[in-house]
């Protein structure tokens, strides 16, 4: 299996790119956002606990997250691998994902990081809260949202570059759409 994790700050087209490489590859997708979401608006148990943590901007405690992506990943035994949209996001996450993988006889992968200007990040999010209506994109979240992932997320770089997975992918120019997942696509391919 080829799996890839897809790593950025709120807002950076995780979701957006992901789609592209599900489709160019044959991929299953792992977004825990959609899963989580799908829990609370189903209004479950796990939705409940989990919507106490995202409406304050936090993370879901990773005991919780690891058992919801065994899961879902023993159902893409079918596909050519995974990408792993919004997870991991700490350090604790990566090992324990890592782990995870190794005993079912599969790699991390590659990592893909997005990296965009904050203030980019903070007009797209608010942006998409008015197209999706997601109550979890308003300003004072969102900025609760990036000192979360500053402080335990992105330490996560060093990390992948330590495990020697890490490919970066920056937006300093505001590149389109197409010319990110052509770029993506050719580093994945090389």
């Amino acid at each position: 299996m080829k799996n890839i994790i897809i790593f950025g700050a709120p807002g950076s087209g995780k979701g957006t790119y992901s789609a592209e490489l599900v489709s160019k590859y044959g991929l299953g997708h792992i977004s825990t956002g959609d899963v989580l979401r799908g829990e609370i608006k189903a209004g479950s148990e796990l939705g409940k606990i989990a919507k106490g943590y995202i409406d304050n901007g936090q993370l879901i405690p990773d005991a919780l997250m690891i058992d919801i992506l065994a899961a879902t990943y023993d159902k893409c035994s079918g596909c050519q691998g995974v990408i792993f949209d919004g997870f991991p996001r700490t350090i604790a996450q990566a090992e324990a994902l890592k782990a995870m993988l190794t005993e079912r006889g599969h790699d991390m992968g590659v990592m893909i990081e997005l990296v965009v200007p904050e203030d980019v990040l903070m007009a797209r999010l608010l942006n998409r809260a008015v197209e999706q209506g997601r109550a979890d994109d308003n300003e004072e979240t969102i900025k609760k949202r990036f000192e979360v992932y500053n402080n335990q997320t992105a330490p996560l770089s060093a990390w992948f570059e330590k495990e020697g997975i890490r490919r970066v992918f920056r937006w300093e120019e505001h590149p389109s759409k197409d010319e990110m997942v052509k770029a993506i696509c050719d580093s994945l391919d090389a």
